[in-house]
């Protein structure tokens, strides 16, 4: 594991209990920062947390909720600055045509993957300023730059995180604040259950290197666009979709 250099850096990441979330909660604590996982499950993050190591601080955060999402923010400010975002928190759907979609589950969707994502940046960006630093990465999906078939309203909430993550970082380019996103293929994990087997397939079947992405792999990137060395790259869009994506 290359070694990266987040000594004395706090760090938060949403969605941090299990999955995608957990792997970067994990490689962010191994590289010396200090880690808040923010998650709905409390007693899943607190399962995490003991696992990962000491140190980690676990939340009970809704962030669909600002209410939930601010005194989170005020209470992780108060242990010293935050430094690092990654939104992990995210949903898959439901498996439908678009025209089929159930409303309530669309709306959920947009909820948790899209508002969540602006809550959590919208509470912790002014921290940032003033501190003078920092680095937020958010976690998209190629789905939102190809749009998959049957999964209207994950596609469309990831290709929102991609414009959210873009606008941010021009609003944000003339601090010491990077703000970049990336686009992972489907990794095996939980998610998977929300998913019908054949929409499974299907995305294997779109990568080129014939698996689907490792946990590992996605924090990797993420632990060095976290790091002080990013220091000119904003508001881009990181590509680990196993050479499905062609631009």
């Amino acid at each position: 594991m290359n070694q990266i250099d987040l000594k004395g850096r706090r760090a938060v990441v949403t969605g941090g209990a299990q999955g995608i979330g957990r792997a970067i909660v994990e490689r962010l604590h191994a590289s010396g920062a200090e880690v808040e996982i923010w998650d709905r499950d409390d007693s899943l993050a607190a399962e995490t947390a003991k696992a990962v190591g000491a140190g980690i601080v676990a939340r009970e955060v809704d962030v669909t909720d600002p209410g939930s999402v601010e005194a989170a923010a005020k209470a992780a400010g108060a242990a010293g600055p935050v430094a690092i975002l990654v939104t992990s928190a995210g949903i898959a759907g439901a498996n439908a045509t678009s025209w089929e979609y159930p409303v309530d589950e669309w709306n959920r969707v947009m909820r948790i993957n899209v508002d969540g994502t602006w809550h959590c940046c919208r509470a912790l960006i002014p921290g940032m300023i003033a501190a003078g630093y920092g680095r937020i990465v958010t976690i998209a999906s190629v789905a939102g730059k190809e749009g998959n078939p049957n999964a209207s309203a994950y596609s469309a909430s990831k290709a929102a995180v991609i414009a959210l993550t873009k606008s941010m970082g021009k609003e944000l380019a003339g601090h010491d604040i990077a703000v970049n996103t990336i686009t992972p293929a489907a990794a095996r994990t939980r998610i998977f259950e929300q998913m019908s087997e054949e929409h499974i397939n299907f995305m294997l079947s779109k990568i080129p290197r014939g698996r689907f992405v490792q946990t590992g792999e996605v924090a990797a990137m993420v632990a060095w666009l976290a790091s002080q060395e990013n220091s000119f790259t904003t508001g881009a869009v990181f590509d680990l979709s196993g050479g499905r994506a062609t631009y």
